[in-house]
């Protein structure tokens, strides 16, 4: 997989390193040149040297050829049109954007050529409400047209001893994973519900509510 990440900062080039090591094609676009020759030698991924919110400097990089963009600058502005530029401009068919203040996030969506962002506060938030909430519905990640979201079921769930094939789950939801006792359980029409389990849903914003009504309960829900 051919990966561009603008922006040599920290997330920057720990992502590169971790996707290289992975076995992927790897490229940072920086415009700091004095910090892209320090790193360089130690981040062995093509470099460019450029301001990737400029059509010409992602044109040079060649980003018509890649499979994700990831925008990972420490300005919200910049990644919002690196993001855009990469969508409309070059068709990149996917972009990731760092969120860095989370007032912002509502902006980055489709709109501006955004497939996932990726809020710090809204993931650390999102990960102590899954700690210790039972019985409530949580969003872990959000996507274009869906978000991943996660229930443990409480004793009083509807859900609890019925099976997957019989709750009635939307056409727009899907049940990915259930995590019982630490193992995960791959689902199926026959698993039954327990109380305790950590149910993982991907399921699309108009399906949310009748997801949370099946797992959670309507006194729950409201």
């Amino acid at each position: 997989m051919k990966v561009a990440i603008a922006g040599a900062g920290n997330v920057g080039t720990y992502i590169a390193v971790d996707l290289k090591e992975a076995g992927h094609d790897v490229m940072v676009i920086e415009q700091n040149p004095d910090l892209v020759a320090r790193l360089q030698g130690d981040v062995p991924v093509t470099w460019v040297v450029g301001d990737a919110c400029e059509v010409t400097t992602l044109q040079e990089a060649g980003i018509a050829e890649i499979d994700v963009m990831v925008a990972v600058t420490g300005d919200d502005e910049d990644n919002l049109v690196i993001s855009l530029l990469a969508k409309q401009e070059f068709a990149v068919p996917r972009v990731v954007a760092r969120v860095n203040h989370p007032q912002n996030q509502w902006l980055f969506n489709e709109s501006w050529g955004v497939d996932v962002s990726v809020s710090t506060p809204h993931l650390l938030t999102a990960l102590v409400e899954e700690a210790v909430s039972v019985g409530s519905l949580v969003r872990l990640l959000q996507f274009q047209d869906a978000r991943l979201v996660e229930v443990t079921l409480a004793e009083d769930s509807p859900a609890v001893g019925a099976a997957i094939s019989g709750l009635g789950v939307p056409r727009d939801a899907t049940i990915v994973a259930v995590v019982r006792d630490r193992h995960v359980i791959v689902p199926r029409g026959e698993t039954a519900m327990l109380p305790g389990d950590e149910v993982l849903v991907l399921v699309t914003p108009e399906a949310e509510e009748k997801v949370k009504s099946l797992l959670v309960g309507a006194q729950r829900s409201s």
